[in-house]
């Protein structure tokens, strides 16, 4: 059985969510914080083997007060991000174990998501080396100038938008970012992509989507509501109590 291990980017500034009292991936979701329901459906995973979550420095004090349980409970490996999420992945990638096969990188504030989803692009990566879930462009692209004017109108054929699980051969992903030098990809696949390697899209869901705004909370709530039901509880199932997250 391949060897998984999976990161959580969670280092971000969080400045569009605009709560002065939580970053994003730390704010309360259903009644535990958003980064943990994006951990949720891996822990019951018997082919993940290792899972990092990476914090801003400044946040790993409140961090650890707030989730230390859980931490300790699902066998988390904490480590400091840096200023760009690039960075953050970089530093994350110096703790993963040598036995491991693949990586996967989930964003932290991507909850609303499903074992169906993580099982085939689990699979195409293990066919293909990397693989990515995305979804087809469906609203009209337009090219707008400084001042608002549209200058354009972009086709949208075979155009897709970027989800996460992003997940790639360990070694692959290892070589992609010894040779980024200063280039700063808007995300990893980018950077697999640019060693020749090909990179396969597998179909996500509209409804596994990113928290930016207080609104996209209200959503994720709603949605978590009609995902299917996490398999049955393994070892690393159990949350602590709902008090951590007051």
């Amino acid at each position: 059985m391949p060897r998984f291990a999976v990161i959580l980017p969670a280092a971000g500034a969080s400045s569009r969510f605009r709560d002065p009292h939580y970053k994003k991936p730390f704010a309360p979701l259903a009644g535990r914080a958003v980064w943990l329901h994006s951990l949720h459906r891996f822990t019951q995973r018997d082919d993940v083997k290792q899972l990092i979550v990476a914090i801003a420095p400044d946040d790993r004090e409140e961090f650890l007060r707030r989730f230390g349980a859980d931490i300790a409970l699902l066998g988390v490996e904490v480590v400091d991000g840096g200023r760009e999420r690039v960075d953050t992945v970089s530093n994350a990638l110096t703790r993963v174990r040598e036995e491991i096969d693949f990586v996967c990188i989930h964003d932290a504030a991507r909850p609303c998501i499903s074992d169906l989803w993580i099982d085939a692009v689990f699979q195409k990566a293990v066919e293909t080396g990397a693989a990515i879930l995305a979804v087809p462009v469906t609203a009209t692209l337009k090219k707008v100038d400084d001042s608002g004017k549209i200058v354009e109108t972009r086709s949208r054929d075979k155009l897709w938008e970027a989800q996460t699980p992003q997940v790639f051969r360990r070694d692959w992903l290892l070589e992609a970012y010894q040779k980024r030098g200063d280039f700063v990809p808007t995300d990893d696949a980018q950077l697999v992509e640019r060693l020749g390697k090909a990179v396969y899209v597998v179909s996500g869901s509209p409804l596994n989507i990113k928290i930016t705004t207080k609104d996209d909370l209200r959503l994720a709530e709603q949605i978590l509501k009609i995902l299917p039901k996490p398999r049955a509880s393994g070892p690393l199932h159990p949350f602590a109590d709902d008090d951590l997250w007051r």
